[in-house]
């Protein structure tokens, strides 16, 4: 019983400490759960445009050239996004100051430009940096405070982790008789809310447990760089996912026409079914070009390429069945923890969790709130 007592001031404080966060990550989870459906239906009019019948895509050359008048002297593209027909491309540019400790002075730039591949006309010029889904990642990854927001939110999802753990013990019923109240929602008319909101949070609490420790396991991953190799360490079997390559374009060589279309099209002819490509734009001669190519429904599954930028010559191929497992289950990280791998399914059950997720610190403190107010054995009238 002492014990029992002991783990529930445990549980207590360390919801206090955390709640806040906790609360931030719930609420911002929900929104991103559904991220790509929310951006099609708000930016219709800038993702989407109808493909011409037999009309060519306009050159990537052009492309870039017309994003680049549309963002300024002072502003340089550095990356190119292709879609499945019927989408705008998207030419983007980012840009940081590392002395930055939020993310308003982290990120110098970072603009996209939408451009109608099929007339290189330009469609809409997103101030990215204050678009209102990245200002919500942004929430949801670092607290919107560069390097150390990581921390913040690594060591409230430990918290979180040991609350969830913490909170199981709480909940595990003494005998069957108490078990018979603990699994489902026996409310009636005469049944106070404060008996309600002790309800929702147990009950709720128990059904979103493991989803929410494979939520909070997977965010982990991001946040410490320790975590992150020793998982892929243990997938491995006791073995380190060695560090990718480096390669270096020619400098010297006579630059290739129409390098990235050149590019472009060599990715297409080795990941035919996929339905993002993207491309970046070295900023130097010496620089490769880096690409991959994936698709919404499997993020985890993508290609990975690099080019010599004057020749396009292909450098290098990375595909996810040649990638040890431990690569593979990082690169299948994004799409458990946000439901994805599981399709339509898994998204609405994250959302779900999410949601629950954000409202136990609020029940959680309002059972604690409820008991504070309670009288004491000795109060009564005089």
């Amino acid at each position: 019983m002492k014990a029992k007592k002991a783990i529930g001031k445990i549980h207590f404080w360390l919801g206090l400490s955390s709640g806040l966060v906790v609360f931030i990550l719930g609420i911002t989870g929900c929104i991103l759960a559904f991220e790509y459906e929310l951006k099609d239906l708000f930016y219709h009019q800038r993702i989407f445009t109808p493909p011409p019948h037999n009309q060519p895509m306009q050159p990537a050359s052009q492309l870039l050239n017309v994003a680049a008048a549309a963002l300024g002297s002072e502003y340089r593209p550095d990356n190119i996004r292709y879609y499945e027909p019927g989408r705008n491309v998207q030419v983007g540019v980012y840009q940081t100051n590392e002395q930055g400790w939020n993310m308003f002075s982290h990120i110098k730039a970072y603009k996209t430009v939408y451009v109608n591949p099929y007339t290189a006309k330009v469609v809409y010029v997103e101030d990215t940096k204050y678009e209102f889904f990245y200002l919500v990642f942004s929430l949801h990854y670092d607290l919107m405070l560069a390097g150390t927001g990581e921390k913040i939110v690594g060591w409230a999802t430990v918290i979180f982790i040991v609350m969830l753990i913490t909170g199981l013990v709480l909940w595990w019923p003494r005998n069957k008789a108490a078990a018979r109240q603990r699994f489902s929602f026996k409310w009636k008319a005469t049944t106070k809310w404060k008996r309600k909101n002790y309800d929702l949070h147990n009950i709720l609490g128990f059904y979103a447990l493991l989803f929410a420790l494979l939520i909070a396991l997977t965010g982990l991953v991001w946040a410490f760089t320790w975590f992150d190799s020793s998982v892929q360490w243990l997938a491995n079997g006791g073995k380190h996912t060695p560090d990718w390559p480096t390669f270096q374009s020619d400098s010297t060589a006579t630059p290739h026409a129409a390098v990235y279309d050149h590019i472009l099209a060599h990715m297409q002819r080795q990941a035919p079914n996929e339905k993002t490509y993207y491309i970046s734009v070295p900023a130097t001669k010496s620089e490769s070009v880096y690409g991959y190519a994936q698709s919404f429904n499997k993020n985890y599954k993508w290609t990975g390429f690099y080019y010599d930028q004057q020749t396009g010559k292909n450098l290098w191929l990375n595909r996810f069945k040649d990638r040890l497992p431990g690569d593979q289950l990082r690169n299948m990280n994004f799409d458990i923890h946000t439901g994805l791998i599981l399709g339509w399914p898994g998204r609405i059950l994250a959302f779900l969790v999410s949601f629950i997720a954000a409202g136990l610190p609020i029940t959680g403190f309002y059972i604690w709130w409820g008991r504070k107010k309670k009288p004491s054995s000795g109060s009564g009238r005089h």
